[in-house]
């Protein structure tokens, strides 16, 4: 049987760090790719006679765009595995793509064990007040008052809000169903029998905000979500509520997070912010409420690997003609793009 052509496309860095040395192996043994060859632009000879060459284009961060110009080198071209949560974001027109029968997979299931794992230290720690109470004890060294500091505190019974059932917000939703807490979903999408059997109770995004002690936020960036946590929304939200944000930060309103913020009466953990980073003299940086994170809810360190081999895994089904186990519908992001 002969092996489909493969090609590396992004950023040289990521495929050490994605790829461990039995993975790179399992590549070189389901495709034809040369492991050292990593094509990061596609303006060169060289570049353009790689991806000519490609029946598989192996993307990750930063890969090259696809675009019009490069559609002569693109005639080989059959799947797309990409590394990170849309493939589409390296094509163009991903749909002119989907049209020519180009398939596409993701690694966003593999990614969002990490994010999830954030999201529920994070929501744990915010609703027993972790971080506000290290700085009181920090600043008077003394021990305080544990029943009359800490009445309403704590995971029992606590109300805890989930914005969208994406991939990253089941998973969440999952990890939250060992605790006694009554979780709210909202997500259009689904049916209440759907938001049911991932173990939350449906709700309008209104009624989520207004009564929820922690608010996670897991939905896409698009044309209808942004701004979507506007500052009528976040009025919504009760006295010493936290907002969690490991989405997109577009998705928030950032002017009217800061004037919340600034008030003192909500708190917020941010792992993505727009612009990311903030800007120097953004008052994110310097607000006590805010704990601020430099985008490091995903993979990072060996985690990187559960990527790598994810990708691993789908070019061998590709190779052996078994459907993709994590498919993308390139028509469908081409939708849903946010332009």
């Amino acid at each position: 049987m002969t092996r489909p052509r493969a090609v590396f496309a992004m950023n040289p860095r990521l495929v050490p760090a994605l790829f461990d040395e039995d993975a790179l192996a399992r590549l070189r043994r389901a495709a034809d790719i040369d492991t050292e060859v990593v094509v990061g632009e596609l303006d060169s000879a060289r570049s353009r006679q790689a991806l000519a060459g490609a029946e598989i284009l192996v993307a990750g961060w930063e890969a090259p765009v696809v675009r019009a110009a490069h559609l002569p080198y693109t005639e080989r071209l059959r799947a797309v595995v990409y590394a990170g949560g849309v493939a589409a974001t390296c094509l163009e027109d991903p749909a002119a793509f989907a049209d020519r029968g180009v398939v596409a997979a993701n690694a966003r299931a593999a990614n969002s064990g990490p994010v999830a794992e954030y999201t529920l230290a994070m929501i744990l720690l915010a609703n027993k007040r972790v971080l506000p109470g290290e700085r009181r004890y920090r600043a008077s060294r003394a021990l305080p008052d544990h029943v009359a500091t800490h009445a309403g505190q704590g995971n029992y019974r606590q109300t805890v809000g989930i914005v969208g059932a994406s991939t990253v917000g089941r998973a969440v939703l999952a990890l939250l169903r060992p605790f006694d807490l009554d979780v709210l979903l909202y997500d259009p999408t689904l049916t209440p029998e759907q938001a049911a059997g991932l173990g939350a109770r449906p709700v309008p995004l209104d009624e989520l905000m207004a009564s929820s002690r922690v608010v996670s936020l897991h939905q896409p960036l698009t044309d209808a979500t942004r701004g979507q946590i506007d500052a009528g929304r976040l009025a919504l939200l009760p006295d010493g509520a936290t907002l969690v944000n490991t989405a997109r930060g577009a998705v928030v309103d950032q002017d009217a997070l800061i004037a919340e913020l600034r008030t003192g009466r909500i708190d917020a953990v941010l792992d993505v912010t727009d612009p990311e980073p903030p800007a120097p003299d953004s008052e994110l940086w310097t607000l006590e409420n805010v704990v601020l994170t430099p985008h490091l809810a995903g993979s990072l360190g060996g985690e990187l690997h559960r990527i790598g081999d994810a990708v691993t895994d789908e070019v061998e089904r590709f190779a052996e003609g078994r459907p993709f186990a994590h498919p993308e519908d390139l028509a469908a992001s081409a939708r849903t793009r946010v332009r």
